[in-house]
């Protein structure tokens, strides 16, 4: 199999997520606008157990989350990848995104999930992978529609109803 540590889009570089990403991550977990969505501000102990978290689902599944950087500047993008979560007792495979507020509105969230699709259904062979988002978060909604992934269902995930959708392979 292909290294999956880093890789490239047309507009950005993806590296696999480090411990070295803290002070970026932090940024952004404490950054009200962006987490909004994501379950509300972080703190810094927190934003490190959720490294260690995702560090851990690399060295289980052999993928995860990776760290996305601007390919002109390297000013950092967001985060995004793929893990697995269990949604309703089902093991399932998330496809996970989140970018700073100042990256919103470019189409980089669709770039970001174009590229993990393809390293998920042509690299790791998964056969289909699930995407959520609060019902409030038409931004992400639009996202995956573009990416092609069909709605399901309405859910409650983390006390909160959510809008739940799959894409098959």
């Amino acid at each position: 199999m292909q290294s999956l540590e880093t890789f490239k889009t047309h507009r950005l570089l993806a590296e696999r997520l480090q411990f070295q990403h803290l002070n970026e991550l932090n940024r952004m977990h404490q950054n009200k606008q962006v987490m909004a969505t994501l379950g509300g501000v972080r703190s810094d102990e927190e934003t490190r157990l959720f490294i260690f978290n995702n560090l851990h689902h690399w060295q289980r599944y052999r993928y995860g989350l990776w760290i996305f950087r601007d390919k002109v500047n390297h000013q950092f993008v967001g985060r995004a990848g793929l893990r697995n979560t269990e949604i309703d007792g089902i093991n399932e495979v998330e496809l996970a995104y989140a970018l700073m507020a100042k990256f919103w509105g470019q189409g980089l969230a669709t770039e970001m999930g174009e590229k993990i699709l393809q390293i998920g259904f042509e690299i790791l062979n998964l056969q289909e992978v699930v995407c959520f988002t609060l019902t409030t978060n038409q931004a992400s909604q639009r996202v995956m529609e573009k990416l092609g992934f069909k709605y399901e269902r309405e859910m409650i995930y983390a006390n909160l109803p959510h809008l739940f959708y799959r894409f098959k392979a």
